[in-house]
């Protein structure tokens, strides 16, 4: 990543906008697949403890893979102290173990449409926070017209008669909304830990920290998840690795670039998911609120960079 600031500027934003989508499009991936894998795996939809274990999963081994992956480059995976440790384990219970159990239990008490939309504030909180602690990403009319812009996209992929009766329900949205809050600051957290610790590193030691005590929280909750076929290790398989390439990809960008310039990505992930999810799983995607919601998505993330782009 260190030739990519040193390119010329073009080129790099090219780099950064390319591995930002990238991540959003693996990400987005991942709905299909969960969707299969709770089949596969025998997970009833309100069994919260046996997703949390096939989340737990999905985690631990993207963290073990991403530290062999550390290894293998010769990285000092293990030299760290115990400042740097604890600041390790704090970021893999609270952006992994604690943001997905507020998410999982909120969706079992909301619907999938609004759960999207509740999420998606996600980048909001992002680009609030940058605002606040760092004095080069203050919030501008161009950032703010952007997210605007990505949030009516995510809208009105979502949009049908569900939001015609939209309420609010706090152990539902709410907790959705708290695990996007949660995802935020700890994702603001990780960008300062990165200054002194790889980021694949970082990445490797905070999905497996978070994962494993997913897994366990899942088990001791009354969880079961039965590997009996080999399909659904495919599946976990492919999980895994999104995952792993995703988080640490992301963390790396967020290391060199701006908050407010990466956050608004964000914003592709409920698109993605929805189009992927309608091609996989036989749904129908010919409608024009996909194209127009891309395109809301796309300019959003436009305008949140104009003005960063005309400063640097």
């Amino acid at each position: 990543m260190e030739m990519v600031t040193s390119a010329p500027l073009f080129t790099r934003r090219k780099v950064v906008y390319a591995g930002a989508t990238l991540c959003c499009l693996l990400w987005g991936s991942s709905y299909p697949a969960i969707k299969n894998g709770y089949e596969l795996f025998h997970i009833a939809t309100d069994d919260i403890a046996s997703k949390i274990i096939f989340a737990g999963y999905r985690f631990l081994f993207a963290g073990l893979l991403l530290l062999f992956f550390a290894l293998a480059q010769r990285k000092p995976i293990a030299r760290l102290n115990r400042h740097q440790f604890g600041q390790l384990a704090l970021l893999g219970f609270t952006q992994t173990t604690i943001q997905y159990i507020f998410f999982y239990i909120g969706l079992a008490f909301t619907t999938g449409v609004k759960g999207s939309i509740m999420n998606a504030t996600g980048t909001f909180f992002s680009v609030l926070l940058a605002h606040f602690i760092y004095q080069n990403d203050r919030l501008s009319y161009n950032k703010t017209l952007g997210c605007i812009l990505g949030f009516t996209g995510v809208m009105l992929v979502n949009f049908n008669h569900s939001l015609m009766d939209f309420s609010f329900v706090w152990l539902g949205d709410g907790f959705v909304v708290l695990a996007a809050f949660i995802l935020s600051a700890a994702t603001l957290y990780g960008k300062r830990i990165s200054q002194t610790v790889d980021p694949t590193v970082m990445t490797g030691w905070q999905l497996g920290i978070g994962g494993a005590v997913l897994v366990a929280g899942g088990y001791l909750s009354g969880g079961t998840l039965a590997f009996d076929s080999m399909t659904a290790v495919a599946v976990l398989g492919y999980l895994t690795l999104l995952s792993s390439v995703a988080f640490a990809l992301w963390s790396t960008l967020l290391k060199y670039n701006r908050v407010s310039m990466i956050a608004p990505f964000n914003f592709v992930i409920p698109v993605a998911g929805t189009v992927l999810s309608s091609i996989f799983l036989g749904e129908n995607i010919l409608e024009w609120k996909y194209v127009i919601a891309l395109v809301l998505v796309c300019s959003g993330i436009w305008w949140v960079n104009k003005s960063g782009q005309k400063a640097r």
